[in-house]
């Protein structure tokens, strides 16, 4: 009688995807930071990692329908590859609202992004530990979410500057911009506290 060999379908990488997702979305941010800095051609390479960031999470997507097991729920890896990829796809509306509005970043915005490039680096740290140290995974989100509490210093010290504006239009479009850069911290909270939420599960 013939052995019978069992073949478990192929693991694929998934948090090796997420990471590269995370990958691009920093590439996208760094773009969005000189963009913020003065370097307006820095928009179109914004753009392209934007379009990369999503072939990156649909290729995610396909990955978990073909996993076999994962190292973190497929629920939590799906929701962390949505949020990254707002926060990519926000950055790109910052701009566009920009352009719509025909005023250029100052200071501030250029502050925040900074500061929002720096936390994903942080979010990137906290993913690698997924599965693997626990305690720096939580340390490198805390990280991720005391970083977005600088870039709330920053949105508040913006929005109480632009009282003085001489200009109505300028309040307006300033007030728009330091918003939505706002909303991209908070997007960098919720990924942050997700993976909180998923090393909590695995303990």
């Amino acid at each position: 009688m013939k052995p019978h060999h069992w073949f478990l379908p192929d693991t694929p990488d998934v948090l090796g995807l997420l990471r590269a997702q995370v990958a691009i979305t920093i590439e996208g941010l760094d773009a969005f930071a000189a963009w913020a800095g003065g370097d307006t051609a820095a928009a179109e390479a914004l753009k392209d990692a934007e379009h990369r960031g999503d072939v990156a999470k649909r290729e995610l997507v396909d990955a978990l329908r073909a996993a076999f097991v994962t190292p973190l729920e497929p629920e939590d890896l799906f929701a962390l590859s949505r949020i990254i990829d707002r926060i990519l796809s926000s950055s790109r509306e910052v701009v566009a609202e920009a352009d719509v509005l025909a005023v250029g970043p100052d200071g501030e915005v250029a502050e925040m992004a900074q500061l929002i490039s720096r936390a994903v680096r942080w979010i990137d740290e906290a993913i690698a530990q997924l599965g693997a140290d626990a305690g720096r995974a939580t340390a490198a989100a805390d990280e991720a979410i005391a970083t977005e509490k600088a870039l709330d210093q920053v949105y508040y010290r913006g929005m109480a500057a632009l009282l003085d504006a001489d200009e109505r239009s300028a309040r307006i479009a300033g007030r728009e911009l330091y918003r939505r850069c706002a909303r991209i911290g908070d997007l960098v909270v919720e990924v942050a506290e997700r993976v909180i939420y998923a090393v909590v599960k695995q303990s």
